[in-house]
């Protein structure tokens, strides 16, 4: 048992349907198991959100009841004029301001030693506005290099993240790559596999099962194209989707100007992904984009193999192509198509990259995760 410390996690939300929350409530208890003293906050409180039991364990807090306002950036001279929208600004920053010392008082309680984990980027901004004296700030992204350097949140990782103890990636490979963008202090830390269901998926259900929200970024309408041509060859399979999200009327839309209406599923969302896994034989990840994809591992722990876009360095992290599941390069809708043929269309394929799956992907333990965080803790303490 470690010494305990005051652990903050904060995110940009703390019940916000995806993965990134999930990650945070697992971290929680696992920290909370060694004896540390765990606090979590989020900047708002989400409209998609995820169940939480009603005690996790351990205070979790919101900055804000609902998303707080954009900042106001008046064009010309005309628009600085305008009363509301000056007023509407100033109450934005009067609520900012109370939001950061809300934040502020959180961190004072802290004891010698305490750890402040910014898990996403956009948290930085109050965490960074904050009273941290005495506290050891880590930074995290949970995406990509690339998936980061083609939106906004790469200046915001150069503006808030610089200056930090340490900021973390999820693979070596791009920690490498960030070092070599003028970020010194990176680091890296995979996501921690959550569980191993202690019986695998009998891989005789005909069905392929995709999990996660139903955004641009997971790349359903992607998919769907992929299981277009898929469905004619595999009649008797089904697409099931488990997922909600803002792109749910465009795709369903989509499905059924594909004509899949017959074969594909769309099963809501789910907080038993164990069950989901183990009525699937085969799992599909179609991401544009992605950091350590937690579904994938659970898919790989159930036994379920793989075929996925080769999105971001977690994802060929996760995957060993050929041996556990099997990737397409990203975007080629063609080659998803075809390695979903493969699996779908080979059970001794799909049986011996089960099996494989779920044996290899224990390397990222909890036990062996939590151990790295503790390293890291007392590598920044010193």
């Amino acid at each position: 048992m470690s010494t305990g410390r005051d652990v903050f996690i904060v995110a940009n939300s703390t019940d916000e349907l995806g993965g990134v929350t999930g990650w945070m409530h697992r971290m929680a208890h696992l920290l909370q198991e060694q004896g540390h003293r765990v606090h979590t906050v989020g900047v708002h409180a989400a409209e998609l959100t995820m169940a939480l039991p009603e005690d996790p364990g351990y205070p979790v807090t919101a900055l804000y009841p609902a998303h707080p306002p954009t900042p106001w950036t008046p064009k010309g001279v005309r628009d600085r004029l305008r009363i509301p929208a000056r007023r509407r600004e100033a109450a934005r920053v009067a609520g900012k301001r109370q939001a950061v010392e809300r934040l502020s008082g959180i961190f004072r309680a802290a004891r010698p030693g305490g750890v402040v984990i910014v898990t996403q980027v956009w948290a930085m901004e109050w965490v960074g506005e904050a009273e941290t004296d005495g506290l050891t700030v880590i930074g995290m992204s949970h995406e990509s290099y690339d998936y980061s350097r083609a939106s906004h949140r790469y200046r915001w990782i150069k503006n808030h993240y610089a200056g930090l103890e340490r900021w973390l990636v999820l693979t070596e490979e791009d920690a490498d790559t960030w070092a070599g963008d003028g970020m010194n202090n990176v680091g890296f830390m995979p996501n921690a596999l959550a569980a191993l269901p202690p019986v695998p998926s009998p891989r005789t259900g005909r069905s392929v099962a995709s999990i996660g929200r139903l955004t641009d970024q997971k790349g359903i309408d992607m998919l769907l194209d992929a299981w277009a041509l898929v469905a004619p060859e595999r009649p008797d399979w089904t697409l099931d989707v488990y997922g909600a999200g803002e792109d749910e009327a465009a795709l369903r839309a989509q499905c059924t100007g594909l004509g899949l209406d017959g074969s594909v599923h769309w099963r809501g969302r789910t907080d038993d992904v164990p069950a989901a896994l183990a009525r699937s034989s085969v799992f599909v990840q179609s991401s544009r984009g992605e950091g350590f994809p937690l579904a994938l591992m659970e898919a790989m722990a159930s036994g379920v193999p793989c075929a996925a876009f080769d999105c971001a360095p977690g994802v060929r992290e996760i995957v060993r192509d050929g041996q556990d599941g099997l990737l397409a390069p990203a975007g080629d809708i063609g080659a998803l198509a075809d390695r979903l043929l493969r699996l779908t269309g080979n059970p001794r394929m799909r049986d011996a990259m089960g099996d494989r799956a779920r044996t290899g992907v224990q390397r990222f333990s909890e036990a062996e995760i939590v151990r790295r965080w503790e390293e890291l803790f007392a590598l920044l303490e010193r």
